[in-house]
């Protein structure tokens, strides 16, 4: 079971967690904690304040969090009781303050001491979740997931070791499943083979709890969040959106990287290579029965599971007469966006020329100048793609043409089919695409 931010946010939210875990203790639960909610971001702060050299002021900018985890601890340990959690912050209060004047004084590689700094959010929302379950009558220990998650020495997104860290993982859970204990792992962080502090990157809390389920063969894996799992269209464009039951793991990554932000497809792979299910579940509704995503699941009646958008997105177009039976020069084109790191979403060729769209145009100055050596290059900004997703969409008849009938007094201004089995994109403006999704959601749910 994976909590995130908002599911560790307060008090009231640290109450939830223990109803949710306690309801499936003969499951043998093992959960994974994110930070508490703003806290990574403040530590990010921190770290950022310490490096122009102002030690005292990073430290001082924290003190506000260290009180919200105070605060959840003296509402559930009460006074007169042991509480093995104060003393626990009052070494992260030192070990954060020794590791900010090493910041400002730049005495380790800044990457380094940014993954010990940012890794304290998860140490201390582990350490004081296991405080309040104990507190609660569950039999919970917290874990150092620096002792089991075992990575590479990318700091800041670094790749787990998969042989070692499922060793370990499993010579260090498994006696504690036995026993009955439940185990409270931070997300978010490992360790270098040298033992340093390294963190695993954006949706890092959703990988560990992947390569932890994986390792010990979980029956499912449990992502709680604060949305109830994966919805056929964004609900703040059509009221009517509904959670999706099951989706397999290829439509689920189609949708996440089309806008659809639930779950970060990369993170959960471990589990969906080793056959587990992954569960999105709603920490604030947790009666609700979420989306579950599986490896290869079925079609849908309507073959169409779900409409995911991006906005803010650029089309390029480039025309050269060079291209007419040449080869070599999509490369010279895909080199450039190599060279400035962007990313294509969307392309489609003629013999002539070729339209992709790119959601990132922070470096589109530089490319277009460079682009234009290879032929005439016209910009469009102000466009959203839109992308409907479902098993089978490629080898269903006449389905397209319903789609698009569907919407036919709106200007299509690219269209990829065919290179997924379960997509199709298109490109329309942004100031008509609440209007499309509302149509296509009402067509087709």
């Amino acid at each position: 079971m994976k909590f995130g931010g908002t599911s560790v946010g307060d008090v009231a939210a640290f109450e939830r967690v223990f109803h949710i875990v306690s309801k499936q203790i003969e499951r043998h639960p093992v959960v994974v904690v994110s930070a508490m909610t703003k806290v990574t971001d403040a530590l990010l702060s921190a770290f950022e304040i310490a490096k122009k050299g102002d030690f005292a002021e990073a430290f001082t900018s924290l003190e506000s969090h260290f009180e919200r985890h105070t605060e959840v601890s003296k509402q559930f340990i009460h006074n007169g009781t042991p509480n093995a959690f104060n003393g626990e912050l009052d070494f992260a209060r030192g070990e954060l303050s020794d590791l900010l004047m090493r910041v400002s004084r730049r005495s380790l590689p800044l990457q380094m001491l940014k993954d010990a700094i940012v890794s304290y959010g998860e140490q201390l929302s582990s350490r004081l979740l296991a405080e309040v379950l104990k507190s609660k009558g569950v039999n919970a220990r917290q874990v150092d997931s620096r002792r089991l998650i075992v990575t590479d020495d990318e700091y800041g997104a670094a790749t787990a070791i998969i042989d070692e860290t499922n060793e370990l993982v499993k010579l260090e859970l498994e006696p504690l499943i036995e026993s009955g204990e439940v185990p409270i792992l931070g997300g978010f962080i490992g360790a270098s083979r040298s033992g340093e502090t390294t963190t695993l990157g954006r949706g890092g809390s959703d990988y560990s709890a992947a390569l932890v389920a994986a390792a010990l063969n979980a029956r499912e894996l449990q992502i709680w969040t604060d949305v109830t799992g994966v919805m056929t269209c964004d609900p703040r464009i059509c009221g009517e959106a509904r959670t999706i039951p099951v989706l397999s793991y290829e439509e689920a990554a189609e949708l996440a990287y089309f806008g659809a932000k639930v779950l970060h497809p990369k993170t959960i792979k471990p589990a969906v290579d080793g056959g587990i299910p992954v569960r999105v579940c709603n920490t604030f509704e947790p009666a609700q029965v979420g989306t579950m995503v599986v490896g290869e699941s079925g079609e849908a009646p309507n073959k169409i599971k779900s409409i995911a958008h991006k906005k803010n997105i650029t089309i390029l177009r480039i025309t050269s007469a060079r291209m007419l039976g040449s080869y070599g020069f999509m490369s010279a084109v895909f080199q450039v966006f190599e060279r400035y790191r962007t990313v294509i979403d969307v392309i489609s060729t003629s013999e002539v020329s070729i339209a992709l769209t790119l959601d990132n145009a922070a470096e589109i100055d530089k490319i277009v100048a460079e682009l234009r050596r290879l032929g005439d290059v016209e910009v469009e900004p102000g466009y959203s793609v839109i992308c409907v997703v479902g098993e089978g969409l490629r080898a269903s008849t006449g389905l397209a043409s319903k789609i698009f009938s569907t919407i036919d007094d709106v200007n299509i201004a690219l269209v990829s089919h065919g290179a997924s089995a379960v997509n199709l994109t298109f490109v329309v403006r942004e100031d008509v695409v609440a209007d499309v999704i509302k149509k296509l959601h009402k067509t087709f749910f």
